[in-house]
């Protein structure tokens, strides 16, 4: 039992759970959010919309619901792909390119090979290197 809470604990710590739960909680959160942007000034502009039948109930009131939740996905899917958008770019900024490491190899002038950077004869020619 113990090394399975152990386990547990270290799934539920890394770095991917604990940004999937963030992402939830802030995705419900902006969810309420575009919910009231909707119902206080979308659902305004189409119920002022001229009303098809029985007072704007039966067809033209779904198209108005479906209308209202369409909108809602959409600018739920824009403003989510803006904040990861800007994320990502806030984490590819933060990495500095790597240095190119020393190189270990010299070419020998006389005979081409490649040679340690620190040896001063080739073992291929014997010719004397700098």
């Amino acid at each position: 039992m113990k090394k399975f809470l152990k386990e547990f604990k270290e799934f539920a710590m890394k770095g991917n759970v604990i940004d999937l739960a963030i992402g939830v909680i802030i995705g419900a959160a902006f969810g309420k959010v575009v919910t009231a942007v909707i119902d206080i000034f979308l659902n305004p502009i189409l119920e002022a919309l001229p009303k098809m039948e029985n007072g704007g109930t039966g067809f033209a009131g779904s198209l108005i619901s479906f209308c209202a939740v369409l909108v809602e996905f959409i600018l739920t899917a824009l403003v989510l792909f803006l904040i990861i958008k800007a994320i990502n770019k806030a984490k590819n900024a933060k990495k500095k390119p790597e240095a190119p490491a020393a190189p270990t190899t010299k070419e020998c002038p006389y005979c081409l090979s490649q040679i340690p950077i620190k040896a001063t004869r080739c073992p291929h020619c014997t010719s004397e290197v700098k």
